[in-house]
């Protein structure tokens, strides 16, 4: 079983940033591919980024390559989530999820799922 709590939302200006955390506890995180998602008002919910259980490989959205960039520290049972360059469009509850494939997570299945973190950004 695997708990993931989500922290670092908040209210950003247009071009500012914020790293948003995925707490996980559980033992066996590590061995979890890990990914972010999102869901803004009146829409369903979008895959942002992924990354492997050993954190050699990531992906993301064309919308926010570039500007997001997902990590792991598996030492501190954490996933992050690194935004900068935010846009107004990018405003939505974040979400972080746990599955055994990135490939699962990239079409939005994942075992375990966080509660969200709410992102705002000002024009």
């Amino acid at each position: 079983q695997v708990q993931l709590v989500e922290s670092g939302g908040g209210l950003v200006q247009a071009g500012g940033s914020l790293r948003l955390s995925c707490a996980a506890s559980g033992r066996t995180f590590s061995s979890y591919a890990a990914g972010w998602f999102r869901q803004a008002p009146g829409k369903e919910r979008e895959f942002v980024a992924a990354i492997t259980w050993s954190g050699t490989t990531t992906y993301g959205v064309d919308s926010v390559k570039g500007r997001f960039t997902i990590s792991r520290d598996n030492a501190k049972n954490t996933v992050y989530l690194q935004m900068n360059g935010l846009k107004p469009e990018d405003t939505a509850v974040y979400s972080c999820a746990a599955d055994t494939a990135t490939a699962r997570l990239r079409v939005g299945v994942g075992d375990y799922w966080g509660q969200g973190t709410q992102v705002t950004v000002s024009s």
